[in-house]
């Protein structure tokens, strides 16, 4: 499996012309970055849970191998930062500015 760099360059401009204003666009995909990362780690704390037991013993812990190929493998995924800007510049974030919905009601 290819990982993504983790160093992108990205061109400002492209995403500035999604909003009209960089500032927005880089809020957009943190809020979207915050969803993954809440989402990676609900799947992964589900996974770990099935590992967890109610007797502490250090040759079950060095042992676990499969636990540690899960913790292995979410470690390689990218950054959630890095998932959100490519979702943002592929137009698959859906977002809304409340402000402007406001000012078509008054």
């Amino acid at each position: 499996m290819a990982v993504n760099p983790s160093i992108i360059t990205r061109d400002t401009d492209k995403l500035a012309a999604k909003t009209g204003n960089i500032y927005k666009s880089v809020f957009i995909a943190s809020k979207r970055a915050r969803q993954i990362a809440l989402k990676t780690k609900d799947e992964l704390t589900s996974k770990l849970a099935e590992f967890a037991s109610t007797v502490d013993n250090l040759e079950e812990i060095f042992e676990n191998r499969e636990q540690i190929e899960i913790s292995k493998f979410y470690e390689r995924q990218p950054k959630p930062t890095s998932m959100s800007l490519e979702e943002f510049e592929n137009d698959e974030v859906i977002f809304r500015d409340k402000t402007e919905d406001n000012s078509e009601l008054a």
